[in-house]
């Protein structure tokens, strides 16, 4: 832990002093800017090894050399010298005794780093950060050029790295905790059980929540909507592996009707990604039956604007000045949402769609806040 710096006293009035006692950040800004760095750095590492299979060579094969590890995965020798040091070095491999030659050394991946950095199903699986952070940084200059200039950027931009990274980042959440513990705290359980009964997952991505949903509930009709043709084709993969009926469809979510009645459609973590997120849930109320209802999932920030932030809030912000604000403003008239959606945003944007039903579901959905929205 760095050493918190004393920071200079200041004459203030009483009203400004008592907020910035209450909100200031406890660690100096270099501080900080130097612990990012360092974090940045190591998870661009992070998608070298996941990139390179690096880290299922140390799980499927056990400690190895230098050597040992450039011939399992076909890499040259003096790169994986200075990856696995690297990892050793931050603390992410270890390694059996640092005295030792350099290509004696052998590195381990330890065991309470696996969910972590492999398991694509435990709640802990975070490595997917590191994919999505590759791919807006291969993608900033575009957004200063948005900035300029007002536009946007569009999602396909990011590329390949960022959208399988947010892909993964939910799958935990949307395989396990959509179906055992959300679904059933929005009283929408009982519905998908029946036989026949229809879903529709509108921004769907890789497809992980409608998966879940049609493995879950076998007896229910699953489809799922997201308008980037690449993550459709993903979706469709992952449910030919997965072994369950999903049909997936490359269109606009406002063709939704069309497709319908639903007894439940799923918005989860993308209502603040849509440029007319108004229109959208618009199109999901007029495809529901008249006793279904919508559940959104999204980002569980605080309820109103704080500054300083805590981390999460921080991390949300940090999302949506480099992607989610920048991707959602390439259509004209955007509503220009951003990552950070308070409840009063959601709020206003169902009851300007017509539903008359808006509830916040009482259930802890971790980096998620889970509304009911009823026609």
């Amino acid at each position: 832990m760095a050493a918190t710096r004393p920071h200079p006293v200041v004459e203030e009035p009483e009203e400004y002093a008592m907020a910035s006692t209450v909100t200031a950040p406890d660690v100096a800004l270099d501080e900080r800017l130097f612990q990012a760095t360092v974090g940045t750095l190591e998870l661009f590492s992070i998608y070298l090894g996941r990139r390179l299979g690096l880290y299922e060579a140390l799980r499927d094969h056990g400690p190895m050399t230098v050597r040992e590890l450039a011939a399992r995965v076909g890499i040259d020798a003096r790169y994986a010298r200075e990856w696995l040091e690297q990892q050793a070095v931050a603390g992410i491999l270890g390694v059996d005794e640092p005295t030792h030659p350099a290509d004696e050394r052998r590195y381990a991946l330890p065991d309470g780093h696996r969910a972590a950095l492999l398991d694509p199903e435990d709640p802990a699986h975070v490595a997917p950060f590191a994919d999505m952070l590759v791919g807006i940084a291969a993608t900033l200059e575009e957004v200063v050029d948005a900035y300029r200039t007002g536009g946007g950027v569009p999602y396909h931009r990011y590329g390949t790295a960022f959208r399988q990274g947010q892909g993964a980042i939910n799958r935990p959440a949307f395989l396990t905790d959509l179906v055992r513990t959300w679904l059933p705290a929005a009283d929408l359980d009982e519905r998908l059980r029946r036989a026949g009964a229809r879903v529709a997952d509108v921004g769907c991505g890789h497809g992980w929540a409608a998966i879940a949903v049609a493995r879950h509930y076998p007896r229910a009709i699953v489809v799922g909507v997201d308008a980037d043709r690449a993550s459709v084709d993903e979706a469709r993969e992952h449910a030919r592996a997965a072994q369950v009926e999903v049909t997936f469809l490359a269109e606009d979510a406002k063709m939704l009707p069309a497709r319908g009645p639903f007894d439940v459609v799923l918005v989860l973590e993308a209502l603040h990604d849509l440029s007319h997120p108004v229109e959208v849930l618009r199109a999901c109320r007029a495809a529901l039956r008249t006793d279904g209802a919508v559940l959104v999932a999204d980002e569980a920030v605080a309820e109103r604007f704080v500054a300083p932030g805590d981390e999460l809030e921080r991390m949300m912000f940090g999302w949506s000045v480099s992607h989610c604000l920048p991707a959602s403003r390439v259509e004209p008239g955007s509503a220009a949402v951003g990552t950070a959606i308070r409840p009063g945003t959601v709020r206003e944007l169902a009851r300007q769609a017509g539903y008359r039903g808006i509830e916040v579901v009482d259930v802890d959905g971790g980096f998620f806040r889970l509304y009911r929205l009823d026609p």
